[in-house]
């Protein structure tokens, strides 16, 4: 049988409608979108269409949307950009955040920069308190995510947002897991910067963005040509925009489908997780995404698992895919308190509209095969 494909937080098959309506940009109309003939004309009509099928997807007006080529890219144009125009305070971001917002924020230090972590629960939710004793000193910016890519956990970004204006902070979310699988609507977040990515909804790699409110001042990261009203300079890469602005048409149109489909794929998933007696991390959040199950099997390294489920024609994760070449456990699951060799044994399940109930069944007999032979195996070598 071929491979089932069960990492779908990483990275997701090109929609067929996508690739459809990226084809003429990668042939025929291969305009320059600053020229100013026909081709350059229409490569720059299908950008500022685009432009509003993302915005229409978060609820903002275009001119709020800035492309990017990827959603690493509009992180660090987030922390680095929002904060160039302010005075050195305190920075926050939550200890289950990815690499390419910690890693830009943490090289503020050298700029005076105070950066601090909050805490979050056992469930991989933002402790609220901590928080609140976090913003009794100037704080100029707080980044959390949406939804957290491994745990599928969501933040209450409406209270934070809320505590945040209290203290005159920006908030920045990124959103990229979150996009297509809940409802993201940027005013009601009230954040004041949020990333995006292509690529996690059925859209081509290379296309981010950073949606700002308009009252934000940034610094652009890159100069040059300045394409993105000078925010972000570089040729745009048409075809990718094209099928970002596609992609999220099309997760608008079946949010609703994906999230009744997912999540009963998902129970059925957590239902023999069960009855096989593994370890669920964040399964008890009080919201979480409907397609992402994270578990694991004491005694029983991640990885391990991970390639025998690949050699048995299952494709799933070890945690986060950008962090895969890293033997340490989870940061994710060591912030919510879970002991590190539990830890090391985190697997990640993340589904789609394209799987079905056959797989999920199918999984859950391999994995018990599979669990039972290493089990047996570390008997042995104990």
């Amino acid at each position: 049988m071929n491979t089932v494909y069960f990492d779908h937080n990483s990275t997701t098959a090109l929609h067929p409608q996508v690739l459809e309506a990226m084809l003429p940009f990668m042939t025929a109309q291969h305009g320059n979108p600053t020229s100013r003939h026909v081709f350059g004309r229409n490569a720059r009509e299908a950008i500022e269409l685009a432009r509003t099928q993302v915005a229409n997807c978060v609820g903002v007006q275009a001119s709020q949307v800035v492309f990017t080529a990827s959603g690493t890219e509009a992180n660090n144009f987030a922390i680095r950009g929002i904060t160039g125009n302010l005075t050195p305070s305190q920075l926050l971001v939550s200890s289950i955040e990815h690499p390419c917002v910690t890693r830009p924020a943490l090289a503020l230090q050298t700029s005076g920069w105070q950066v601090k972590t909050i805490k979050v629960d056992q469930h991989g939710q933002v402790d609220l308190e901590h928080l609140s004793q976090l913003l009794q000193q100037p704080t100029g910016l707080i980044s959390v995510m949406l939804a957290n890519n491994e745990t599928g956990s969501v933040q209450p970004l409406e209270t934070i947002t809320a505590m945040a204006k209290q203290h005159k902070a920006y908030v920045h979310t990124d959103a990229v897991q979150a996009l297509g699988k809940v409802d993201v609507d940027f005013n009601a977040l009230g954040v004041h910067a949020m990333t995006l990515s292509s690529h996690k909804i059925g859209g081509p790699l290379g296309a981010g963005a950073l949606v700002l409110d308009k009252r934000v001042d940034i610094q652009p990261l890159l100069l040059g040509g300045g394409q993105e009203k000078g925010l972000r300079s570089g040729t745009e890469n048409v075809a990718a925009i094209v099928g970002f602005g596609a992609a999220c048409v099309i997760a608008q149109q079946q949010l609703v489908a994906y999230q009744g489909h997912t999540s009963q794929l998902r129970n059925q998933l957590e239902v023999g997780l069960h009855q096989l007696k593994a370890t669920l991390f964040g399964a008890n959040s009080h919201h979480r995404l409907p397609n992402t199950s994270f578990f694991a099997f004491t005694h029983i390294e991640g990885e391990t698992l991970v390639t025998a489920l690949d050699k048995a024609r299952f494709a799933v994760a070890s945690g986060s895919a950008c962090s895969s070449d890293s033997t340490e456990p989870s940061h994710v699951l060591l912030a919510m308190g879970i002991e590190e060799d539990l830890a090391r044994g985190a697997v990640r399940v993340s589904l789609n509209m394209q799987n079905t109930a056959q797989q999920i069944e199918a999984f859950l007999t391999t994995l018990a095969q599979e669990v039972k032979r290493l089990k047996a195996m570390t008997a042995i070598a104990a």
